[in-house]
């Protein structure tokens, strides 16, 4: 069949290499490249972007915004893996197991903005819950997060791997202290809650991975927690988002569980009074990457899970 013509602004990123990486594997895509110097020439990018069919754009918030009006071709689909569009008006939500709405509109959508590392485990959790009517949008939450340092990007990877790396990389870290962290708008934006939730990420020291915890209190949700499990049972049927009775190995949740993967893993724990809900993935691979590739097949009317690692 035709292969599809692709271009990764930004393939120099942590997101876009290993984007373009898994896409060098594939035979229906030829990929544009450019030059170092051209990588960097506005002129350059700007042919690039509209000869593309899909172009992927791997740049930071700023730059993607530009990248987006140097597109005239109406043809193009823009793939954004910045936070920049992901609650813009016209834009596609790439988290396409949400609902059948939210696959549609990336199907036939020219604009999709991949979801935020953090934030796709928060809002699988909690997106179900509040279109049940089972959790109300005045509800206040709280989520924790821990990730691999590889989701800090190519200057924290280096710390993280540096010969004589600060003594104070070697225990987790928390960070996004003063509750402002850029994912908090999805997260409050695709859930359709009112309230930003109370978020707590920690950074520690493995290469990449993901642990999302939203804890409940009975009273704030109108069911039980195998009501909840039976909810996410029903949405949650694979093949990239699974719902499991249990993801922990002996009782602990690692956080690496799904290190190199694509897929993620959705769990209640806890007991009558206190509630669970946790999502292990990779936070580069359904975190980024792997989500990436997975609405470029939704693009191209293949199977999500097309050349997906599940």
């Amino acid at each position: 069949g035709d292969t599809m013509k692709i271009f990764i602004d930004g393939s120099a990123g942590t997101t876009g290499l290993r984007i373009k990486d898994r896409l060098m594997k594939r035979s229906d895509v030829e990929l544009i490249t450019l030059s170092e110097e051209q990588r960097k020439d506005t002129e350059s990018r700007k042919q690039a972007l509209n000869s593309a069919q899909v172009a992927f754009l791997c740049l930071p918030d700023a730059a993607a915004v530009e990248a987006v009006e140097l597109v005239e071709n109406p043809d193009t689909v823009i793939i954004d893996t910045s936070t920049a569009h992901r609650t813009s008006e016209g834009w596609a939500y790439g988290f396409p197991e949400l609902s059948a709405e939210f696959e549609d509109k990336i199907k036939n959508s020219k604009r999709i903005a991949v979801p935020g590392c953090h934030a796709g485990g928060f809002i699988a959790l909690v997106y179900p819950l509040v279109e049940a009517g089972v959790l109300g949008n005045d509800a206040l939450l709280s989520c924790y997060s821990l990730t691999g340092y590889s989701g800090g990007g190519k200057k924290m990877i280096a710390e993280y791997e540096s010969e004589n790396k600060s003594p104070l990389l070697f225990a987790p870290r928390q960070y996004g202290l003063t509750q402002q962290h850029k994912h908090l708008k999805e997260m409050k934006g695709i859930t359709g809650i009112e309230n930003a939730p109370i978020f707590c990420p920690v950074v520690d020291d493995f290469y990449s991975g993901m642990q999302v915890t939203v804890p409940l209190f009975a009273e704030q949700i109108s069911c039980s927690s195998s009501e909840i499990a039976d909810i996410y049972r029903a949405k949650y049927q694979g093949p990239v988002v699974t719902f499991c009775d249990k993801s922990d190995n002996d009782g602990f949740l690692c956080a690496g569980a799904l290190s190199g993967t694509d897929g993620m893993k959705i769990s209640v724990y806890g007991n009558d009074e206190r509630i669970l809900l946790t999502a292990v993935y990779d936070n580069l691979g359904k975190g980024a990457s792997g989500a990436a590739l997975e609405n470029l097949n939704l693009v191209m009317g293949k199977d999500k899970a097309f050349g997906l690692d599940i």
